[in-house]
């Protein structure tokens, strides 16, 4: 299996533009929120269990496996997304859909915009796994901004490089 480090450097080595990154932390969240409500039906045991449960212990899993602390952090932030998307699963369906698809459409417009200033195509596209990886990456990121995991963003920033403007987009 790869590494915490092996697996956010793939990823970042996509994610080099502070604008494409910018775009991530809008457009990330609005596609786990709507993938989340769009799983949160149907519900079982009592309204306690669904897909997006299911999908959220398995990537729960994911997470963990990489690394305790992040792990966690991740499972905290996935029951939220989950809890949302229960509490607008109970909505009428035109609600229920007309929520999940907005945010899962207005979120990978907010992405492509970004990899648009990146100049390069996404990371999923690629390698699947860029889309669990996605959300780490996110979360990992704002830790960098508030000055946390100093040796993590050297390890990553060895292998692919620091961040910076895309020349040929710099005007864009």
């Amino acid at each position: 299996m790869k590494s915490l480090v092996d697996h956010l450097s793939q990823y970042a080595a996509y994610h080099r533009d502070p604008r494409n990154i910018a775009s991530h932390f809008v457009g990330i969240p609005l596609i786990v929120v709507a993938v989340a409500v769009l799983l949160s039906r149907p519900q079982w045991a009592g309204g306690g269990l669904s897909p997006a449960v299911l999908v959220s212990l398995a990537s729960a899993w994911f997470y963990l496996r990489l690394e305790l602390r992040l792990g966690v952090l991740m499972t905290v932030l996935l029951g939220l997304c989950v809890w949302a998307g229960h509490v607008l699963a109970q909505q009428s369906t035109l609600v229920w859909l007309a929520s999940g698809i907005g945010m899962f459409v207005v979120g990978w417009a907010i992405q492509f915009v970004g990899h648009h200033y990146e100049g390069r195509k996404p990371a999923f596209v690629d390698d699947v796994t860029g889309l669990i990886v996605g959300p780490l990456f996110v979360v990992v990121e704002l830790a960098f901004l508030l000055g946390m995991r100093h040796e993590l963003k050297e390890q990553i920033e060895a292998r692919v490089g620091g961040v910076r403007i895309n020349p040929k987009n710099a005007a864009a």
